[in-house]
């Protein structure tokens, strides 16, 4: 066990008595255990509980006249090797994501550089509420975070669904490095194929065709349906973006080398597959083995055009649930709307590029959602944002026609 100092939160709900079990099993385990618990948290078990089972006086205050200068959040920052959070509320995981230090466990969080895990217990409604799911995402993105769970089962509230703290010996073999906990959430049990980025078309050894694609929306979406529970793969062009925790990226070049990779990990099974790469149009119908040298005021380049990743999968007789992006300049329902009918789209997100602080290079953007039967209007918001409501919509709209 490489950490030795656990430092355990407890935040509101009825899953908190099930932290003294957690307590007990990670002291007989002969780890040092330190609590600090939520006012949401006392109003089901008391610090008194926590105290007796941890052997150490129970944190409940951000100002904390005993700790030592005054200032207990910082001292149990460093003290602790990890910090777990169980149950973590749907409120809890909002503040953590949004950075917030408005009470001691959230300010430790804030302060400490050990990793922290997080097991969230809510109403299985809460769990899945895009709200949350946008949470989730974002505190994916975090390595320093790790999420585990949640369970799924019978509620308190009588429900039936996502959102069950794991059980107290589950995560006290988590916090001694056995086992791996699984994220339950709508996406759940699926596997996503997501395309992102651009390709660069090469003219010769040092010149090549691109565009102003950034990858953030696709990288956002991959992130977002890990945290919906999805196992994903993310097929990447050329981007400087960091690698979304829990994703196989698979990295490309050119349009060729998408089209193959994205086949490929169709065959290998895909549920959803989501096309948000800018994939070139057109290459160089010769490329130089040699740089090109200046030689006269003009020069020509004869294009042809590249092969279609997104209507190859959308055209296959397996296709799995298809999902494009279409990034316009004018009139863009109708460019959408006759995109998504030419090829055969479950779904079809447009955006108007040319709209300053939006799309391509932005971390904002806003988009309509279209279907055969509707659309729906998103943003201006991040593209986190964004992403965690496109990914409820998505799972909603294939859950729908998988149980037709």
């Amino acid at each position: 066990m490489a950490a030795k100092r656990i430092l355990l939160g407890i935040t509101g709900g009825i899953a908190a008595y099930k932290s003294a079990e957690l307590v007990r099993l990670l002291k007989k385990a002969g780890l040092e255990v330190r609590v600090v618990m939520t006012r949401g948290a006392e109003a089901f078990i008391t610090p008194l509980t926590f105290q007796a089972l941890s052997g150490e006086p129970v944190r409940t205050s951000l100002l904390d006249p005993e700790a030592e200068a005054g200032m207990g959040h910082i001292e149990l920052a460093k003290w602790a090797d990890q910090v777990v959070v169980a149950p973590a509320s749907a409120d809890f995981l909002a503040r953590l994501a949004q950075g917030m230090a408005d009470d001691l466990l959230t300010t430790v969080c804030c302060a400490t550089e050990a990793p922290i895990a997080v097991a969230p217990a809510m109403n299985q409604a809460m769990w899945k509420n895009f709200r949350t799911q946008r949470n989730l995402a974002l505190l994916m993105e975090d390595p320093q975070i790790t999420l585990w769970g949640p369970d799924q089962g019978e509620q308190a509230c009588g429900d039936t669904g996502p959102g069950r703290m794991l059980e107290p010996e589950r995560l006290a073999r988590l916090v001694n490095g056995e086992g791996v906990a699984e994220t339950t959430g709508p996406l759940s049990g699926k596997r996503l194929v997501v395309t992102a980025g651009p390709t660069r078309e090469p003219i010769d050894p040092v010149r090549y065709i691109t565009n102003h694609s950034s990858g953030k929306m696709g990288y956002a979406l991959a992130s977002a349906a890990v945290a919906a529970g999805a196992e994903v793969v993310l097929i990447s062009g050329p981007v400087s973006l960091a690698v979304p925790a829990g994703v196989d990226l698979r990295p490309v070049s050119t349009a060729q080398e998408m089209l193959e990779a994205a086949s490929k990990a169709v065959d290998e099974g895909c549920d959803i597959f989501i096309a948000t790469a800018a994939v070139a149009d057109y290459r160089p119908e010769v490329f130089a083995s040699e740089k090109i040298k200046k030689t006269n005021d003009n020069m020509s380049l004869s294009l042809v055009r590249n092969p279609d990743t997104l209507a190859t999968i959308a055209a296959r007789a397996d296709a799995p649930f298809t999902v494009g992006f279409a990034a316009e300049t004018t009139d863009v329902a109708r460019y959408a709307t006759d995109k998504m009918q030419r090829k055969k789209l479950n779904m079809i997100v447009a955006n108007d590029v040319s709209v300053p602080g939006l799309g391509f290079s932005s971390d904002r953007n806003a988009v309509t959602v279209f279907w055969p039967e509707g659309s729906e209007s998103i943003g201006p918001e991040s593209k986190q944002s964004i992403a965690a409501r496109l990914v409820a919509l998505i799972a909603d709209h294939s859950n729908r026609i998988e149980q037709a």
